[in-house]
Formats: structure tokens, C-alpha cells, sequence
């Protein structure tokens, strides 16, 4: 199981945000911000912090991928 954080980038889009406004409104560091990048999982208080910012919850910001073939 793996995660994916395209919905993130989708909302950021669609909200006219960058990654870097983000990172700095919800205090996010960059190495943090490499893992989410890199679609790998980040600790729960963090996600709550992008979800405060952003106005949203975390089904919309994070899904859970299976990698069965």
C-alpha cells in the first residue's frame, strides 16, 4: 500500500496556490514537503495542518493506493 498526494496538487491548482505558499502557511518543512512530492507518507498532524489551510479534509488532499499487480 502506498499513498498518493495528486488530489493535493489538483486543489492547489485549482485554488491558484503554490507548494512554497503552503509550505510556509501551514509550517510545513521542506523535507516534508519533498516526501509528499515524492507520494510518501507524512505524519497525520501534518496533513491536518495543509487540511486547515486549505479548508478541507484529508480524503481530499490524500488517497491510499494499492500496488497490486
Amino acid at each position: 500500500m502506498s499513498v498518493s498526494y495528486n488530489k493535493l496538487w489538483k486543489m492547489l491548482i485549482d485554488q491558484k496556490r503554490s507548494h512554497i505558499e503552503l509550505q510556509r502557511a501551514a509550517e510545513v518543512v521542506p523535507n516534508t514537503m519533498t516526501k509528499i512530492r515524492r507520494d510518501q507518507p507524512v505524519n497525520l498532524a501534518i496533513l491536518d495542518r495543509i487540511c486547515r489551510v486549505l479548508g478541507c479534509d484529508f480524503g481530499d488532499i490524500v488517497e491510499r493506493v494499492d500496488n497490486f499487480k
